[in-house]
């Protein structure tokens, strides 16, 4: 920074909403912006191009973007990199299941192929880790209505 042309710099930081670190002075025009005084001066001078604002440089997503596409292609899941316990590393666990085993043993109250009774052991079978997919489930329901009859 140039002793002397502080103030230049400081009213043009403000004119271009900036810092006064982002505010660029033409090293050759020094003289033309040491005579400016007030904002209007100023103000003139970055119409004229002698000052600028410098361009504000952000961090670059460049890293960020190759780290997700290997985390994509199951990459980077080394121990190392492994904060939680073992169990909540799981991306689809039990709850999932769960949520669509409860809705298929609804539709199938619904629609009278269970009754109240077997609606709840199922259900808490369902709880209980029975079964280990909704195919499975209703194969189950289909056994025992054979049972039945």
């Amino acid at each position: 920074m140039v002793a002397g042309l502080k103030t230049q710099r400081r009213l043009a930081s403000k004119y271009l909403k900036v810092g006064e670190g982002k505010v660029w002075l033409d090293p050759s025009k020094f003289k033309e912006i040491k005579e400016a005084i007030t904002s209007a001066d100023v103000e003139s001078l970055i119409k004229k191009g002698f000052i600028k604002k410098r361009l504000i440089i952000g961090q670059s997503r460049g890293r960020a973007r190759a780290v997700r596409l290997k985390k994509k292609h199951g990459h980077r899941k080394g121990v190392g990199s492994r904060k939680g316990k073992k169990g909540a590393r799981s991306d689809l666990g039990w709850a999932p299941k769960v949520r669509a085993l409860r809705n298929e043993l609804e539709k199938q109250l619904k629609t009278g192929k269970i009754d109240k009774d077997d609606f709840r052991s199922f259900y808490v079978k369902i709880k209980g880790n029975a079964f280990h997919s909704v195919a499975h489930m209703r194969s189950v329901i289909e056994a025992t209505k054979k049972e039945k009859t």
